[in-house]
């Protein structure tokens, strides 16, 4: 794999993460404000996207180049959709963590994508560590959709 080819897929996972980040913001601002813990754990893990991104962001000052910023043009979408699903849903809580949902499914995928790449192997196990941070927000994520799915959201 090039230089060039390893710096482009630290930046994909940078703006999924920056996603990742700016999605779990508006989750946790749109969850019902008697749902403490959701917020709570939305606001944690918004922390762990920005985290990974400065992780990220650190191994492409490493390859000598400017990592990227901002988010991708789906997660924008995304973010619009949480807006108008939370606005119209009378199961607000539920919306949130259908939306958190899909927004790791994206993630998930990103991430599978850049670990099928001939990666150097100290970049890949950083991205695999990453990986299964986003495999265990995830099953939570799903998890908590369950439980509120069942209690009738």
């Amino acid at each position: 794999m090039t230089n060039e080819e390893i710096i482009s897929t630290l930046n994909e996972l940078i703006k999924v993460c920056n996603d990742g980040s700016e999605g779990f913001k508006a989750c946790a601002e749109h969850a019902n404000v008697d749902s403490p813990k959701l917020k709570m754990l939305l606001v944690e893990r918004q922390r762990e996207c920005a985290s990974a991104s400065d992780a990220l962001r650190a191994l492409v000052v490493e390859q000598g180049a400017d990592p990227a910023t901002g988010t991708t043009a789906s997660g924008a979408l995304h973010r619009g959709w949480l807006d108008i699903k939370t606005a119209v849903s009378g199961k607000k809580d539920l919306a949130v963590l259908e939306e958190c949902e899909r927004g790791e499914d994206a993630a998930k995928e990103a991430y599978r994508k850049a670990l099928a790449k001939d990666l150097p192997s100290p970049i890949r196990a950083i991205i695999e560590m990453q990986y299964q941070g986003v495999l265990r927000n995830h099953d939570q994520i799903r998890a908590l959709r369950d439980e509120e799915r069942e209690v009738g959201g």
